[in-house]
C-alpha cells in the first residue's frame, strides 16, 4: 500500500506551504545571525583579551613586587589565570597567527617596556586544563615582561559558544505556529466554498439535481460559485421544458394513434391491415417510450428488496414468452432501490442482448460495495468510440448493431438514468471471446443521488 504523505486538499497544502516558508526562512536567518554573531564575538573576544593583558601587566607593573602575586591571583577567574615568573623569558618562535597578536599588544605597551619582547602562544587545553569548569576548546599565553627577570603569564582559557541560538529558534517555532494559523484562517475560507462547489459538481455528474451553492468566501471564488449556480439552473430550466415538450407531445400523440387503430378495423385488405397495425405498435411503442423518458426517474419510493429474486422473476417471466434467456442463480442480494426502475432498467439490457445479440446470459456479482448485474450477449459488439453515444437519446448504431431490430433508441437512455438516479454506473465492454457485455453496478448501501 502506497502511503500518501502529501495532503490533497487545498486547505491542507496552504497550510503546510505557508508554515514551512516561514519556518524555513527563520532558520535561514537564524543561521545567518548565528555565523555573523560568532564572527562579531572572536573579533570582540580578541580586543577584549589584548586589553585585559596589556591592563593587567600595566597594573602589575605599578605595585611592590611583594604584593604582584596576591595580585595576580585577585585578578584570576574561571576563564582568566594570572601569574608572576621570575627569571629570564623563554626564546620561542611564534606561528603567523600568533605573531600579529603579539605585534598589537608590544605596540599598547608604555615605551618603557617596547624593547622587551612580547611572546604569544596559541594551544589546545592539557588533559589537567579540561577539567576546569566549562572545559576550554583552546587557550591562549601571553608573555609579558613586567621589570628586568619578571614577567607576567595571562592565561585566556576560550569556552565552547552555545549550540545553538535558543532565542531565535523559539521564535522562529512561534512564528510558524501563528502563521499556520493563520493560513488555516484563509484556507478554510477559501476552500470551504470551493468544496461545496465540487460536491455540487459532482452531484449534478451523478445525474442529480445539483444544490444551490452558497457565495461566500474571496470574490474570485463568490463569481465561480455564482455563476455555477446560474448555470445549473439555466440547465435545470432547459430540461424541465424538454421534459413538458415531451410529455405534451406523448399524450397528443396517444389520441390519434388509438383512432387510426379502430380505423384499422374496417380495413377489408388483411395485408394491408396488418402492414397498418404494425405500424400503429411501433409508434405506439415509440410514443410509450417517449413518455418513460419524459418521466424519468426517481418518482418511486425506496425500498429493500431481494435484487438476485427481482432479476430471476425476470428472467423466468422472458422465458416463458420464448425469449433465449439465461439465469445464473444467486443468493440473497438485499438491495435498498426503486424496485419497479431497476426491473426496467434490467429488462431494457436483456431485451438489447436478445434483440442484438441473439441471447442473454445473466449474472449478479457481489463486490465490496456493490452488486453488479451482467448481461452477456453473443453479437458483433460496439465499437469503443461509439459506447458512449449509444447513451443519448434516439441513438441506434446502425452499422454495428442489426438495423433490421426494432427500438427507440431510448432504452440505455434510461438506463443510465435509473443507474444514476441510484447513485450507480453502466458500462459496455466487448468480450475477449465475442459478444458485448454490460454491466449495472448498484451500491449495496444505495441512496438515491
Amino acid at each position: 500500500m502506497t502511503l500518501r504523505l502529501w495532503p490533497r486538499t487545498l486547505a491542507a497544502q496552504l497550510v503546510i506551504v505557508t508554515a514551512a516558508a516561514v519556518l524555513i526562512s527563520n532558520l535561514a536567518v537564524a543561521i545567518w545571525f548565528e555565523l555573523g554573531q560568532q564572527q562579531l564575538t572572536q573579533s570582540s573576544m580578541t580586543e577584549r583579551l589584548i586589553d585585559r593583558a596589556v591592563s593587567a601587566s600595566t597594573l602589575l607593573a605599578s605595585i611592590p613586587a611583594k604584593q604582584r602575586e596576591n595580585a595576580a591571583h585577585a585578578l584570576s577567574s574561571n576563564v582568566w589565570d594570572f601569574r608572576i615568573r621570575h627569571g629570564r623569558a623563554p626564546e620561542a618562535a611564534m606561528s603567523d597567527a600568533e605573531r600579529p597578536l603579539a605585534a598589537r599588544i608590544q605596540g599598547l605597551l608604555p615605551k618603557a617596556k617596547t624593547r622587551r619582547t612580547v611572546l604569544v602562544k596559541l594551544r589546545s587545553p592539557t588533559a589537567e586544563e579540561k577539567k576546569r569548569p566549562r572545559s576550554p576548546v583552546s587557550v591562549t599565553e601571553i608573555t609579558i615582561p613586567l621589570v628586568r627577570g619578571t614577567q607576567l603569564i595571562t592565561t585566556f582559557f576560550e569556552t565552547p559558544p552555545p549550540s545553538w541560538p535558543v532565542q531565535s529558534i523559539a521564535a522562529a517555532m512561534v512564528a510558524t505556529v501563528v502563521t499556520a494559523l493563520a493560513a488555516g484562517l484563509l484556507a478554510r475560507r477559501v476552500a470551504r466554498p470551493l468544496s461545496k462547489l465540487a460536491g455540487a459538481a459532482t452531484e449534478v455528474a451523478r445525474g442529480g439535481t445539483a444544490p444551490r451553492v452558497p457565495e461566500l468566501g474571496p470574490e474570485d471564488v463568490r463569481r465561480a460559485a455564482a455563476a455555477f449556480n446560474a448555470m445549473t439552473d439555466q440547465v435545470s430550466r432547459t430540461m424541465e421544458s424538454q421534459r413538458q415538450l415531451l410529455s405534451a407531445v406523448g399524450h397528443d400523440l396517444r389520441t390519434p394513434i388509438t383512432a387510426m387503430r379502430i380505423n384499422t378495423e374496417f380495413v377489408d385488405d388483411a395485408d394491408t391491415r396488418e402492414r397498418l397495425t404494425k405500424n400503429i405498435e411501433e409508434l405506439q411503442e415509440l410514443t410509450e417510450a417517449v413518455l418513460s423518458a419524459a418521466k424519468g426517474v426517481g418518482w418511486e419510493q425506496m425500498r429493500r428488496i431481494d435484487l438476485a429474486a427481482l432479476v430471476e422473476s425476470l428472467c423466468a417471466d422472458l422465458e416463458e414468452l420464448g425469449k433465449p434467456v439465461t439465469w445464473e442463480t444467486h443468493g440473497a442480494a438485499p438491495l435498498t432501490c426503486r424496485p419497479n426502475e431497476i426491473r426496467r432498467a434490467a429488462r431494457n439490457l436483456i431485451e438489447n442482448a436478445i434483440a442484438y445479440g441473439k441471447k442473454a446470459e445473466v449474472h449478479l456479482e457481489k463486490t465490496a460495495n456493490t452488486y453488479d448485474l451482467i448481461v452477456d450477449d453473443e453479437g458483433p459488439g460496439i465499437p469503443e468510440s461509439d459506447r458512449a453515444r449509444v447513451f443519448e437519446p434516439f441513438v441506434r448504431l446502425e452499422g454495428s448493431r442489426s438495423s433490421e431490430t426494432g427500438g427507440t433508441g431510448l432504452g440505455l437512455t434510461l438506463v443510465k438514468a435509473i443507474a444514476q438516479g441510484h447513485g450507480g454506473t453502466i458500462t459496455l465492454e466487448n468480450r475477449a471471446e465475442g459478444g458485448l457485455r454490460a454491466r449495472l453496478c448498484l451500491p449495496r448501501e444505495a441512496s438515491p443521488a
